[in-house]
């Protein structure tokens, strides 16, 4: 009779552990475009003047097949003055983020070598950009205001 007993908890906490484990990344949906999240974020925490990058840009500055990302949004400075840069990308395939990770931080570094000799403040912003992912969509944010917009990006996901 225990172990009749044993199993039948052992049976029920399993179905318990197993409703209650969530998997973040098919669970995280922001609740607006890419290109909706970047206007209210520069909205939010100003930023240098910035102009939306061309579709047929984004395999040469990023290094990403576009094909692979469902939705993007991706700001450069309009003057070579600056590094000020947002991008949010919604990548199309779980499979595929750590390759757009590894295009973003190629871009990073990228933006940060340009600088390096330049302009001594906009080489920090390059050195101290964030890169943040969250399920399906990958940030990232050069910026000396990068953790206010981070912050704002943050908040365009359901917090369960």
């Amino acid at each position: 009779m225990k172990k009749i007993m044993v199993l039948m908890l052992m049976l029920v906490l399993s179905v318990v552990v197993t409703a209650c484990s969530n998997d973040e990344s098919a669970a995280v949906e922001a609740k607006l475009s890419a290109k909706e999240m970047t206007d209210q974020m520069v909205k939010e925490v100003e930023q240098p003047s910035q102009i939306e990058l061309a579709p047929e840009e984004v395999k040469g500055l990023y290094n990403i097949d576009p094909e692979k990302l469902e939705d993007y949004s991706i700001r450069i400075p309009m003057m070579n003055v600056k590094t000020n840069e947002i991008a949010i990308l919604k990548v199309k395939d779980a499979k595929d983020v750590a390759d757009v990770e590894l295009g973003v931080k190629e871009r990073a570094e990228s933006v940060k070598k340009q600088f390096e000799h330049y302009l001594p403040d906009q080489y920090e912003n390059a050195k101290n950009y964030k890169l943040v992912t969250k399920g399906n969509y990958v940030l990232l944010v050069i910026s000396d205001k990068a953790d206010e917009l981070v912050k704002v990006f943050e908040g365009f996901f359901d917090q369960k």
